[in-house]
């Protein structure tokens, strides 16, 4: 880590670090008038089998905000969770906050996208329904999946439900809407089913994007969610948002996959001087909502 960077965290550590308290569904106003509560858990990259075991665990461990997407390929599991907290009592389901996300090749079909994750995580509502990515993909473009046949000859497989390519490898990239349309999309969205989807917001915008975003909004996001740690502040981006009234949800705040800033030198050096471990300083180092992502129970 930069030096200047490692002076400035012990500079500026929170007096949370000191004397840590229990904090995660500390509620945090939203633009709407609702709360997002502080701490979440992230599911993407939980593997099959273990998806519904972390969340049930985190629920029942006091978690209260799922973050959620169609993309994870996991929102089948992350149901079968809700339903069993909620059928023991648990939780009940306004207790719980759940954040999922649209698509991009759902980009012209948001209604759809939704449908498909109420209908997989077993609930009637999302509490905010974020944009993944500003980038329509073509859910119907020229094929580039192939299987082999008993012949084994390569056969089309049908064009990938994600991740749509061209035939030299490239994104199939949907160039007759743009992600402003898609939120006039997602605008449309919450006015007609507002039973359906509470708060609306995008995932993964710069500063660039947002200004082209909020030049046509009539509803302004409710939440930007980035990558946001020590290693990758996307300060300009936070900035900003903040001055426009935008939460900011970070992903990734232990350095995404590995927890890799565990091992950093200056998150330890100030770890060491508050004598608390590496994950109470990363997670302190945000004034943000935060959804760490893993399915193990000790984190």
């Amino acid at each position: 880590m930069n030096p200047a960077l490692s002076k400035f965290m012990l500079k500026s550590t929170p007096k949370s670090i000191l004397n840590p308290q229990p904090e995660m569904n500390t509620a945090i106003p939203l633009n709407t008038g609702a709360t997002i509560p502080a701490l979440g858990l992230g599911t993407w990259q939980s593997a099959p089998g273990e998806v519904k075991k972390a969340v049930v665990h985190a629920i029942e461990s006091g978690y209260r905000h799922i973050d959620c997407a169609f993309c994870y390929q996991n929102e089948d599991e992350v149901g079968e969770a809700l339903q069993d907290v909620i059928s023991r009592g648990i939780v009940k389901r306004e207790d719980l906050f759940i954040t999922s996300k649209l698509w991009c090749t759902f980009h012209t079909r948001a209604e759809e996208g939704l449908q498909k994750s109420l209908d997989m995580l077993k609930t009637p509502y999302v509490d905010l329904y974020l944009m993944h990515w500003p980038v329509p993909m073509n859910p119907k473009g020229k094929s580039n999946v192939f299987r082999q046949d008993e012949n084994k000859t390569n056969k089309s497989a049908g064009n990938h439900p994600l991740f749509p390519k061209h035939e030299d490898g490239s994104r199939d990239i949907d160039t007759s809407i743009t992600h402003q349309d898609t939120w006039k999309n997602l605008e449309k969205l919450i006015q007609s089913h507002p039973d359906k989807v509470k708060a609306i917001g995008v995932a993964n915008y710069s500063v660039k994007y947002m200004e082209k975003l909020l030049k046509i909004a009539t509803i302004v996001p409710a939440v930007n969610q980035i990558e946001n740690h020590p290693l990758c502040p996307q300060q300009e981006v936070v900035d900003f948002c903040k001055e426009k009234g935008i939460h900011i949800t970070a992903y990734s705040p232990l350095g995404s996959t590995g927890s890799p800033l565990f091992k950093d030198e200056g998150v330890n050096e100030v770890a060491k001087k508050h004598s608390v471990g590496p994950a109470v300083v990363l997670l302190s180092y945000h004034r943000k909502s935060h959804p760490p992502n893993s399915s193990d129970p000790r984190y």
